[in-house]
């Protein structure tokens, strides 16, 4: 692509497409991709670039991968998309056999959705409808950690930090839900009980109101990138089955390995309730997400008026989507994946100690395939990357 046909591209973009994140009137710079292959994204003008973000964590096998190519071309030359309610599919129905093969036995049903923020979205509604079926609608509110994040959509933003989160903007009109302190003690410190009492005190006084709690595992992606001990997901898992309060594990992030487990939960041997998955389900292919829950949840919501699930995306299930993702875990199953997230692991921790000589770094931190430098200051996106750009890594 010519310098002039590149110029003009990104003026358009520039001027009339909005970028996640950014202002309409003074965005972000844009770089322009062309291509993309292994780890590496080909930019404009020749410029080669790692990808430090493995495309918001969701290209976990790299780009253009053959194996995953062929699932898309395979799939597309029989179907490319049919509506999922009445009709089902084989790559549908294979991709929902493999996930009930990876997670824990209890969970048994899968509903398929169109991104991760959704398949948020679709376990608050699965908790209130499980409330409702069991003739309790008092409990219909929410409780969750503080520094979480758990989505951009309406229902997902309210469990968001609601002061550092995202969406501070929007917390006036959001639904007003239950944050108990956030899990302070470090993945590999020593447990103390002290941890969970927060989570104790709010579920002793508002348990008849709270239908679920909602967490992410042993990670907290973009409120932090914290690690916190495993031990204060088991006590949760113990406190909510005490006081009749569902729990919700986003692995949307944390899910297919990218904390050194397949799931995040392992680190603590719990089953949640409902699950979330999403980004690298796909292998960042295509956007798909699943729900996923146990009979118990599935039949008491079945039980009762109007015994359906109110929920049905329109691109619920795309048979391109579930046939690559069906592919994608397949590379993960077969090949020692979980062996090479131990490499990464090591490489990180060996390579990221320098970052400890520099006096604007307050932590480094490495779990699986997370690699974390913490600064003093908030960084100057606009300086930064660019400046990443130039030394051959996107950030």
């Amino acid at each position: 692509m010519n310098s002039k046909k590149i110029d003009t591209l990104l003026d358009f973009d520039k001027k009339h497409i909005w970028h996640p994140y950014t202002s309409a009137i003074s965005p972000l710079p844009c770089f322009m991709a062309e291509s993309a292959d292994g780890v590496y994204i080909n930019l404009s003008g020749g410029k080669r670039v790692i990808d430090g973000m493995s495309s918001w964590w969701a290209a976990i096998h790299g780009y253009n991968h053959p194996y995953l190519n062929e699932a898309i071309r395979k799939q597309q030359e029989k179907m490319s998309h049919v509506m999922f309610g009445g009709i089902t599919h084989e790559p549908a129905i294979k991709l929902a056999q493999k996930l009930l093969d990876m997670t824990p036995e209890d969970i048994q049903h899968v509903f398929f959705c169109d991104s991760g923020s959704v398949a948020v979205e679709v376990a608050m509604k699965m908790a209130l409808q499980y409330f409702h079926a069991r003739g309790k609608p008092r409990k219909c509110r929410f409780a969750t950690v503080r520094s979480g994040y758990h989505g951009d959509t309406w229902n997902a933003m309210s469990v968001c930090d609601p002061v550092t989160g995202m969406h501070s903007v929007f917390g006036e009109c959001l639904p007003a839900q239950l944050f108990a302190a956030l899990p302070a003690i470090p993945f590999d410190g020593i447990w103390n009980e002290q941890d969970i009492c927060s989570v104790k005190n709010i579920f002793a006084e508002r348990h008849n109101e709270i239908a679920a709690f909602v967490i992410e595992p042993i990670v907290q992606g973009a409120g932090g990138m914290r690690f916190y001990h495993p031990e204060f997901l088991k006590r949760l898992r113990q406190l909510c089955s005490q006081y009749d309060i569902l729990l919700i594990a986003d692995e949307i992030a944390t899910g297919f390995g990218r904390s050194g487990t397949m799931f995040a939960c392992e680190r603590a041997a719990i089953t949640p309730d409902i699950m979330c998955v999403g980004k690298a389900l796909t292998g960042g292919y295509m956007t798909l997400a699943a729900t996923l829950t146990t009979r118990h949840v599935a039949e008491t919501i079945s039980s009762k008026s109007p015994y359906v699930f109110m929920h049905g995306p329109t691109f619920m299930g795309n048979p391109l989507a579930c046939a690559v993702a069906c592919a994608s875990l397949e590379l993960l199953t077969c090949n020692p994946a979980l062996e090479k997230i131990g490499e990464i692991e090591t490489q990180l921790k060996t390579e990221l100690q320098e970052a400890w000589n520099l006096n604007s770094v307050v932590d480094v931190r490495v779990l699986g395939a997370i690699g974390v430098v913490e600064v003093k200051e908030d960084v100057d996106l606009k300086k930064m990357q660019p400046l990443f750009v130039e030394n051959g890594v996107w950030i």
